[in-house]
């Protein structure tokens, strides 16, 4: 059974699809970028603000679920520019601090993200 995660600490969808899914104890979450879910603008024009929005959102999203950073499995981290990877990497280390194992990740640079973001974050957690 399928249960769809949706909070108003996150931002809404920017299309058709959900926040996150939750299914056998296992949360699919879409993927984030730093959009302010209280004024639905980038939290900043720098990696540094999006890339901090990005990981509020996450946790805002995982909390509606009932999980935290810790439960986190797997991320996918694509970045418009692969040179903010070191500023992106002091971020995630700091967000995932007290998870005694860090999830999986992997790491790209695409050509564009949606709404002209800088990063965006997909993740996957358990239970």
């Amino acid at each position: 059974m399928k249960k769809v995660i949706a909070t108003p600490n996150a931002p809404a969808a920017l299309g058709p699809y959900s926040q996150a899914v939750l299914t056998n104890d296992v949360l699919y979450g879409s993927g984030q970028v730093g959009l302010n879910p209280e004024t639905g603008d980038f939290a900043g024009s720098t990696i540094e603000d999006q890339a901090q929005q990005v990981f509020k959102n996450i946790a805002a999203v995982l909390d509606a679920a009932g999980l935290t950073p810790a439960n986190v499995v797997k991320t996918t981290i694509f970045l418009n520019d692969v040179n903010d990877f070191s500023t992106v990497n002091g971020l995630y280390e700091t967000f995932f601090k007290d998870s005694e194992t860090l999830p999986a990740r992997s790491c790209v640079e695409v050509a564009k993200l949606p709404a002209g973001a800088l990063i965006e974050v997909e993740y996957v957690a358990t239970k």
